[in-house]
């Protein structure tokens, strides 16, 4: 019977066996397995093909970072007033980024018909410096120069909790994100008025983070000089000059050299505003005419040790008599080279 099973494969055609076999090998096995039986709820890995198709179909998504004098007016300013809130709250870091675009356009092209809604939109911005996207992050630092430069002091009951993200992503991020937060800033004190930004940079000098604080350093010492001779007496040198001692001896060189940049401007200050030269008196002089004469002015250094702790003063004198050492001996070389 073996025999004639044989024959009847044997006779049977090629396509048949094929077909034969394939339905052996899709039949389940029923038998033992040498290692545990895998659970029905275990997923097999897909085949290469399988695995390729997905990421194949997946799109790219780029944005792109526009400065600001290549931005567009947009086309119904109206229509994106009503939807840039929504779009700044949105949950989708693309709609955040091209609503951030837009408020950059209107900070440029419509700055009076946004200037009602800062209250609204600043705390967004502050939000998405705050995302974990950098391109959101960058993007907004990007809206933050573009919001300084339009509405100037218009935003400084609102500048708190923005000039602490720029401060962080500037000292702490990515480096595209630093080089942006750093721009920010940069406009922050060119456009935003010294006297209402130095009480706000003054609580940020005392941080307990190093890097926050030297990027404080760099914001005061570029506000200081925009406060001009009459800006500094009025606005107190004695207390410029404190908060500029107290980072002499920062952590970070940055807040450093800072210091000593706002130290040499306020000495200059102090001694254009305080002549230390003694005018000559005549001998038909009246006695209440020279005793105002002999009442000499404090010198720096006296003023120096009068409102700092002696190690602060001694400080603040060593880096401004270098100063005056050097500008001396300037002097005298270059009077000794014309006299010969």
């Amino acid at each position: 019977m073996a025999s004639n099973t044989l024959k009847d494969l044997n006779s049977l055609p090629l396509t048949e066996k094929m077909s034969d076999c394939k339905a052996s090998l899709a039949k389940p096995c029923v038998g033992k397995m040498n290692g545990p039986l895998l659970p029905s709820s275990v997923a097999l890995p897909p085949s290469v093909g399988e695995s390729e198709k997905p990421e194949a179909e997946k799109a790219t998504v780029e944005v792109e970072y526009i400065e600001s004098e290549n931005l567009d007016n947009v086309d119904d300013a109206d229509a994106v007033l009503k939807s840039v809130l929504a779009g700044l709250d949105s949950k989708d870091w693309v709609s955040v980024c091209d609503a951030l675009n837009n408020v950059r356009r209107l900070s440029i092209f419509h700055k009076e018909a946004m200037l009602h809604m800062l209250e609204k939109v600043i705390p967004l911005v502050v939000k998405s410096l705050k995302n974990p996207r950098s391109a959101v992050c960058k993007t907004a630092c990007m809206t933050s120069a573009d919001i300084f430069s339009a509405y100037n002091d218009h935003i400084t009951d609102l500048l708190d909790s923005l000039l602490t993200q720029l401060l962080l992503k500037s000292s702490q991020d990515k480096r595209f994100v630093c080089e942006a937060a750093e721009k920010a800033l940069t406009s922050m004190t060119k456009y935003v008025s010294p006297t209402l930004l130095l009480p706000k940079l003054q609580p940020c000098l005392k941080n307990r983070n190093p890097r926050i604080r030297a990027k404080a350093s760099s914001c005061f010492s570029r506000s200081v000089p925009r406060l001009g001779v009459e800006g500094i007496k009025e606005y107190g040198i004695d207390k410029l000059v404190q908060a500029a001692a107290s980072q002499l001896s920062d952590q970070l060189p940055e807040s450093r050299e800072a210091a000593r940049i706002v130290l040499l401007e306020l000495q200059t200050v102090y001694e254009k505003a305080h002549p230390l030269i003694k005018p000559e008196t005549s001998s038909s002089s009246s006695p209440e005419e020279e005793q105002i004469s002999e009442a000499e002015p404090i010198t720096w250094e006296n003023f120096c040790q009068s409102k700092l702790s002696a190690l602060s003063a001694q400080a603040v004198l060593r880096v401004t008599n270098v100063l005056a050492m050097t500008a001396r001996e300037g002097l005298v070389t270059t009077g000794s080279s014309s006299t010969s």
